[in-house]
């Protein structure tokens, strides 16, 4: 955040679009490597599942806009 408030117009779009890409990477390898591997309830683990194919859309649609932008 502390970056992102010293910059402003193009330079703060493709900060925040190139940290959103970063931050849904970590949570799907964290929910992929980590998370649903470990869970043993299968309701948390379909939920977990469901949670990933959603992050996994949004990282796409990131990326998608962090393309447009460069």
């Amino acid at each position: 955040q502390a970056e992102l408030k010293k910059l402003d117009g193009a330079a703060f779009d493709k900060a925040y679009i190139d940290n959103e890409v970063a931050y849904h990477k970590a949570v799907d390898s964290a929910l992929e490597t980590t998370l649903i591997p470990s869970t043993s309830n299968a309701e948390l683990k379909a939920l977990l599942q469901t949670g990933l194919k959603i992050f996994q859309g949004h990282e796409q649609h990131a990326e998608h806009v962090a393309a447009m932008m460069e």
